[in-house]
C-alpha cells in the first residue's frame, strides 16, 4: 500500500511525556507506529526515570532522549543543537508543555498574582516561541510543529483560570508563529483536546464535573481518548495536512460546537 502518511523515518520531537496518561506519550505512540523516529525531551531526572521505563515497557526505540527545560533559554538553544547534530534534519515538533501554579488554579481568576500569570504565560505560551526559534535551523526540509490547547482558551471553564488566559495566548502564538515558519514550509497547528485524565488535569478543581458533562451532551455522547489526540496529531503532521497551516483543531468529541 502507498505511504500516505509519509511519516517512515522522519525526525519527530516529542516534548512533554510526564507519565503514561500523558497526551504527548500517546502522540509519540502514534507517531511511532507510523514509522517515525521519536526524540523526546525530558525537564526533571524524575520524568527521565519515567520516560526511560516506558520505552521498556512498550518496547519503543528513542532515537534521542534529550534534557530540556523550557523556562530556560540556553537549556533550548543547547537540546536543539544536540538533537539537530544526531539527525541532522528535524522534520517535526510536538509541544505538549503546559504549566500553572496549583494555587493559581484553586480560587477565583481574579486572584490570579502577577508571578503566577507571568510563569503561566512563560511555560505554556512563550515556551513554543523559544522552540520554534530552536528548532527552525534544523528544519530544512519543512515540517509540521503541534502545540497542545483547550477549550478554556476561548471560554470560560470553571478552575481552568489563568490556564485558559495562557492557552488563549498559546492559540495567539500558533497564527503568528505559521506566519513567520510559513516561509521554510514549516506548518504549525495547535490540536484543542478535548479533557483527557492526564497529571495536569488533576490540577482543575471541576475536572470530574467537565468530564461526565462531555460524556452527556458532546456530539458523539463520549470523551476522547489519549489514542484519538495521538492519530490527529500524527494527521496533522503527516504529508496529509500539508496545505493546513495555523488551525487550532478541536479532537473534542464535538463539544466546542455546542451553544
Amino acid at each position: 500500500m502507498e505511504d500516505i502518511l509519509q511519516m517512515k523515518d522522519k525526525n519527530i520531537v516529542v516534548m512533554g511525556v510526564a507519565n503514561k496518561r500523558s497526551l504527548a506519550w500517546g502522540v509519540a505512540r502514534s507517531l511511532y507506529k507510523a514509522g517515525a523516529n521519536i526524540i523526546f525531551t525530558y525537564r526533571k531526572e524524575r520524568s527521565y526515570t519515567k520516560l526511560q521505563k516506558l520505552l521498556e515497557e512498550e518496547a519503543m526505540q528513542a532515537e534521542a532522549v534529550v534534557q530540556c527545560d523550557v523556562n530556560n533559554d540556553e537549556s533550548i538553544q543547547e537540546a536543539f543543537a544536540k538533537i539537530g547534530e544526531q539527525t541532522g534534519v528535524i522534520h517535526g515538533v510536538c509541544h505538549s508543555i503546559a504549566f500553572a501554579h496549583a494555587e493559581d488554579l484553586k480560587g477565583d481568576f481574579i486572584e490570579t498574582s502577577r508571578d503566577g500569570f507571568a510563569f503561566a504565560q512563560d511555560t505554556s505560551a512563550y515556551s513554543l516561541v523559544a522552540v520554534a526559534k530552536a528548532s527552525r535551523p534544523y528544519m530544512t526540509e519543512g515540517g509540521s510543529m503541534i502545540a497542545m490547547s483547550y477549550l478554556g482558551a476561548e471560554r470560560v471553564v470553571k478552575g481552568y483560570n489563568v490556564m485558559g488566559v495562557a492557552k488563549a495566548s498559546l492559540e495567539a502564538a500558533v497564527r503568528y508563529l505559521a506566519e513567520d515558519m510559513g516561509q521554510h514550509q514549516v506548518r504549525v497547528n495547535a490540536i484543542s483536546a478535548g479533557a483527557v485524565r492526564t497529571l495536569a488535569a488533576k490540577g482543575v478543581p471541576s475536572f470530574n464535573e467537565i468530564l461526565n458533562k462531555i460524556e452527556e451532551t458532546s456530539p458523539l455522547r463520549k470523551n476522547v481518548t489519549q489514542e484519538e489526540v495521538g492519530d490527529m496529531t500524527l494527521a496533522m503532521m503527516s504529508h496529509l495536512s500539508r496545505g493546513v497551516t495555523g488551525e487550532i483543531v478541536y479532537v473534542d468529541s464535538g463539544y466546542n460546537i455546542l451553544g
